[in-house]
């Protein structure tokens, strides 16, 4: 049996905070009937919950509580194994450094960061200053680099002060840097991103090496890395991806050129790593790959599995007649006498609404169709077939017994049919369901 640990990244009240709530909704309930009897006025005394009263109710061990309804398992070994596979596949001496953010594509970033590091890892990649401070606050040392632009005097004072790295996007940051370094008595580090083609942030390429000399001469500035990001790595044969890869080579060379000292440099993603077996350079920056998804059908590595699951428990079940509407809209209507079982997630946990009537789930063993309209926190089930199906069971809607059942990853499927990709269904799974560690590896 899986080894379980519990994550505190998850929107769970506490037992004592759960309990407390379920006990005065009770009681206003139980008032509020006496009213309706006409015992009213003030003969009826307000119900007054105190603490003591808590130590008396059962206490259900928290395991028990965040698997009551919806969750995400992550499973460590695996998360490991990927991470040695793709270090096998880089050029020796390669760092890889963990993208994380989007809260570690949907996987749990307060979870996974921690194991990734421990798993070898020299870094981190977040998107914004909180995702950066989040993982600070976890008591992580290693280095975290903030990919997103941080242009305003108190976004640089609080990354400084979280000992975050910044990335340079554009030659404006450098007086503002300056000033918050002078105030703060250090050096701030920057990373130079460099836009060789990917038009979204960075200081165009022609100019990357003169400035790249200027920061090296600012005594303000920590001159740590020289990066670009890759537009069209997932594509085989993309002349734009070439194209990126001239500039870069073409930035690096000028920069050798006006002998100024030459800075770690890192320009693939996942797909760009996997690509390119070749010259990585001194670092990569590996996102979905790490999680165990190719980025891209044809960038396949063997071994790599995809470590996170979602699974629900079934929270009701009935029979009903031939020719019963189903949820939103009846627009699934039984024809037969049906078991119908509810399972407890919906699309404000992050299964889409447009995959209503389209998803198989695994339970017991077997696969079970999804009928009718996926509503905000459920959706139902016709487990028809299955008699040995009860509530309380769980069903896995993404995983690998699914995975092996369908042939094929479930969650590239779901994005076929929603013409999207698998980055985007991952990091909309909810915050609100628990990420849970299963299989630690260690």
């Amino acid at each position: 049996m899986n080894q379980v640990g519990v994550v505190a990244d998850a929107g769970v009240q506490s037992k004592g905070a759960r309990l407390a709530t379920e006990a005065s909704a009770d009681a206003s309930v139980a008032q509020a009937g006496s009213e309706s009897k006409g015992h009213k006025g003030s003969d009826t005394q307000p119900f007054r919950l105190n603490q003591s009263d808590l130590s008396d109710l059962p206490q259900l061990p928290s395991s028990d509580l965040l698997t009551s309804r919806a969750w995400v398992e992550v499973d460590g070994a695996q998360l490991r194994e990927n991470l040695r596979r793709l270090q096998a596949r880089l050029s020796p001496g390669t760092e890889i450094w963990a993208v994380v953010k989007a809260n570690a594509y949907g996987h749990g970033a307060r979870l996974v960061a921690p194991l990734v590091i421990a798993a070898g890892a020299k870094g981190l990649c977040v998107a914004t200053l909180a995702e950066g401070m989040e993982l600070r606050q976890l008591g992580l040392q290693a280095p975290i680099l903030v990919l997103g632009a941080l242009n305003t005097w108190a976004e640089l004072r609080q990354a400084l002060a979280a000992q975050l790295e910044i990335s340079l996007t554009c030659s404006q940051q450098i007086p503002l840097l300056c000033q918050v370094a002078r105030l703060a008595g250090r050096p701030v580090p920057v990373h130079v991103n460099v836009d060789t083609g990917m038009t979204r942030l960075g200081i165009p390429w022609t100019e990357a090496a003169r400035l790249w000399g200027e920061i090296c001469r600012i005594p303000e500035l920590q001159a740590c890395s020289l990066f670009s990001h890759l537009a069209t790595a997932d594509e085989p044969g993309s002349p734009a991806l070439e194209q990126q890869r001239t500039r870069f080579a073409q930035v690096v060379a000028q920069i050798q050129q006006a002998g100024d000292p030459l800075p770690i440099l890192h320009l693939d993603n996942s797909a760009g790593a996997l690509s390119h077996l070749q010259g990585h350079y001194t670092r990569v920056r590996l996102g979905l790959a790490l999680y165990g998804l190719p980025p891209a059908p044809h960038l396949q590595v063997p071994g790599l599995r995809p470590i996170l699951r979602l699974k629900a428990r079934l929270t009701h079940i009935q029979t009903v007649p031939a020719q019963t509407g189903v949820s939103y809209g009846h627009r699934y209507v039984t024809h037969r006498t049906s078991r119908i079982a509810t399972l407890a997630i919906g699309y404000a946990d992050g299964i889409p609404r447009r995959l209503s009537g389209r998803l198989q789930g695994w339970v017991g063993g077997g696969l079970i169709p999804q009928v009718g309209t996926i509503t905000m926190d459920q959706c139902m089930w016709d487990v028809t077939e299955r008699p040995d199906i009860q509530v309380g069971d769980v069903v896995e809607l993404l995983g690998p017994h699914l995975d092996a059942a369908l042939s094929g990853l479930q969650v590239q499927a779901w994005a076929d049919q929603l013409g999207t990709i698998p980055y985007e269904l991952l990091c909309g799974l909810s915050a609100r369901l628990p990420r849970l560690l299963v299989n630690p590896g260690v």
